[in-house]
């Protein structure tokens, strides 16, 4: 939970049932389960580092530099509060507030949020953000240098948060093209490459996720039309045949009709971070506990922690033999 040692009150105490857990929501609530925003959340939102890691066009957008860092602290922000405030894990979608200083808030459009000083902000929906889809930095990491991408934004939210599993894709794929030509929009552009035999079964599956979000330019920025002037299109009809309209639709869908799979996503990452190991046939009756526990509980995130710490597979060794 800390990236860390055991502190000594930690190697202090006498691990019964009562006392492991006492001791898990000590740690949850104490400031340095940062480490677990850090370590752990980001890298599963793919968003590590993205204050030293991702680049764009200084001629397309010249502000990206001074704003990267701001972007990835917000992250690291929500997510630092998710634990330690014990939040339900479908606010990873559908929150109402998030952390901005003045900077962040002004690339937003939200008013009212002055000075460097890092604050919590509640009422963001009607500005076209909350949870990890309205993140900047998850909307510029899964993006171009020059412009967005349905394609990198739609495997992001079908791998990343739902946990599907696509093929590789064939070799020989034609590149896209770094700029849209005047005449297109980025979703012209993608419907065209993607209407190729060889690519169309696959892009059919994610495709339609990224083109929800592209109300959002490539460094996040909430938009209406796209550099050349035309309209952004964000209906899409999503692989099962449901219809949806942008961030607000895909947001619904997923704590409505994807939120078994977001949640069970959700806990094999944590699970695996946990053990320090790739996940096993054997460790699917935990996985199923964890969900159970977490619909009993309104998806507290510390029933998803406390579910791990208390397992076998926690707690022991394969292959060594315990006197209990």
């Amino acid at each position: 939970l800390w990236a860390s040692m055991p502190d000594q009150q930690l190697r202090s105490a006498t691990m019964s049932d009562v006392e492991r857990l006492r001791q898990v929501r000590r740690l949850l609530k104490d400031s340095r389960v940062r480490r677990l925003a850090t370590e752990f959340a980001s890298q599963w939102a793919h968003v590590e580092d993205f204050h030293l890691r991702v680049t764009k066009s200084k001629k397309i957008f010249p502000e990206f530099a001074e704003l990267r860092a701001d972007m990835y602290e917000e992250a690291i922000l929500f997510f630092t509060d998710l634990f330690q405030q014990d939040r339900s894990l479908l606010s990873l979608l559908n929150a109402e507030h998030t952390f901005l200083n003045e900077r962040l808030a002004k690339f937003y459009g939200i008013p009212g949020v002055e000075g460097e000083s890092w604050r919590r902000v509640d009422g963001i929906g009607q500005y076209g953000r909350g949870g990890m889809l309205g993140f900047a930095s998850t909307l510029a990491q899964q993006s171009g240098t020059t412009r967005t991408s349905p394609i990198l934004r739609g495997n992001w939210v079908s791998e990343v948060l739902l946990g599907e599993k696509l093929p590789r894709p064939p070799q020989n794929v034609p590149q896209l093209a770094d700029s849209v030509p005047a005449d297109l929009t980025e979703r012209q552009l993608i419907e065209r490459h993607s209407s190729d035999a060889a690519c169309a079964k696959c892009h059919a599956r994610i495709d339609p996720f990224g083109f929800a979000l592209e109300n959002y330019d490539a460094i996040g920025r909430r938009r209406e039309k796209n550099a050349g002037g035309q309209a952004i299109d964000s209906r899409t009809t999503l692989p099962d045949g449901t219809r949806i309209e942008g961030l607000t639709g895909l947001r619904s869908y997923l704590v409505g009709k994807r939120r078994e799979a977001f949640v069970r996503q959700f806990c094999r990452k944590l699970l695996g971070y946990a053990l320090g190991r790739e996940l096993q046939l054997s460790d699917e009756p935990l996985i199923a506990e964890m969900m159970t526990r977490l619909a009993q509980h309104d998806y507290r995130v510390s029933v998803a922690v406390e579910t791990i710490a208390s397992s076998k597979q926690f707690r022991m060794i394969r292959g060594k033999s315990y006197n209990r």
